[in-house]
């Protein structure tokens, strides 16, 4: 049973080793595009944020404050 597992530990760590990818010096420009970015729009994501802490009732994370009724 240890066997098994060491032998699971090892092929996962050869898997996440193998999936790196390195990125070369002219694939650089376009990941620097603004469309390559976690958060293209910062209003459109506050406007998101807003909406989303309105209606699951919770705060965190983004310093947004209120209730579930939206009136925040």
């Amino acid at each position: 049973m240890k066997q098994l597992r060491t032998a699971l530990l090892l092929l996962t760590c050869s898997l996440i080793l193998i999936s790196c990818a390195d990125v070369r010096a002219w694939e650089r420009g376009y990941l620097a595009r603004d469309e390559m970015t976690w958060d293209p729009d910062p209003l459109e994501s506050a406007l998101n944020d807003h909406i989303f802490f309105s209606k699951e009732a919770s705060s965190g994370g983004n310093s947004a404050a209120g209730g579930g009724c939206g009136c925040n």
